[in-house]
């Protein structure tokens, strides 16, 4: 597989809540010598800002067309498949793999489809409520004694894994399904919104255990690769079961 330049301009560096603003311009610069371009900063503490400029050092083009959002969903809409970098195997986790695997079916995607690779802050990483935003959950192979890498570093190096996948001839696939037909993250999204008002008004999710129950739907659903029609169907059950209640 040979990936085209508009497989690269589908392919989304997503980062949540960045403090550091030389991260932003570090990260530009890893993201451009491998080709990849298109930057989405979730509620930045300080960007624009000149450190991000100055770290930048050449990249200020991928900084300027940076896309800042206030929340993940937004940027997320319109992705077939959003990746969480996660230092961790979460308890509640979808797929969970390394790098390199995850990179061959990102750009796979990438040939017909948006996709996006999300990092969370410097801190502590991706929140809950980003994972779950997430279908696939990877991880970086580094020295188990001692595996810190900073942010930029990290955006380094999976972004050459997507370039070295993308002249891969025998990549693996993680989705079975044709392509064109998987339901979007905006739909699955709406449709979890649509289950979780259904699932409260019949009193199902309880108030100890219904946000946990929310978590592994939300887990349950996205590893499930939900057609376009298949979520039409869902939600069209959902909308009867509503109407029955109103009777």
């Amino acid at each position: 597989m040979v990936a085209t330049s508009e497989a690269f301009d589908r392919i989304r560096i997503i980062l949540c809540q960045t403090s550091h603003p030389g991260n932003i311009g570090a990260t530009a610069r890893a993201m451009k010598t491998m080709g990849i371009h298109t930057l989405y900063l979730v509620n930045p503490k300080k960007f624009p800002h000149p450190e991000a400029t100055a770290m930048s050092s050449g990249a200020d083009d991928v900084l300027t067309h940076a896309h800042v959002v206030q929340n993940l969903e937004e940027a997320l809409k319109g992705v077939k498949l959003a990746v969480g970098l996660s230092a961790r195997r979460r308890e509640l986790t979808q797929p969970y793999l390394e790098v390199r695997e995850v990179a061959h079916e990102m750009m796979r995607v990438a040939d017909h489809s948006d996709v996006a690779f999300v990092f969370g802050t410097e801190m502590s990483g991706l929140s809950n409520q980003e994972i779950h935003q997430c279908q696939v959950l990877s991880f970086i192979d580094a020295n188990p004694n001692y595996s810190s890498l900073n942010l930029a570093q990290a955006v380094q190096v999976v972004c050459h894994e997507l370039r070295q996948s993308s002249i891969s001839r025998n990549p693996p696939k993680l989705y079975t399904k044709d392509l064109n037909l998987l339901a979007d993250h905006d739909s699955l999204m709406g449709f979890l919104s649509h289950l979780e008002v259904v699932l409260e008004k019949i009193e199902f999710l309880d108030k100890v255990q219904g946000e946990r129950l929310m978590q592994r739907l939300h887990i349950l659903f996205a590893r499930s690769q939900l057609e376009v029609d298949e979520i039409n169907i869902l939600r069209g059950i959902l909308t009867q079961i509503q109407k029955k209640l109103k009777d």
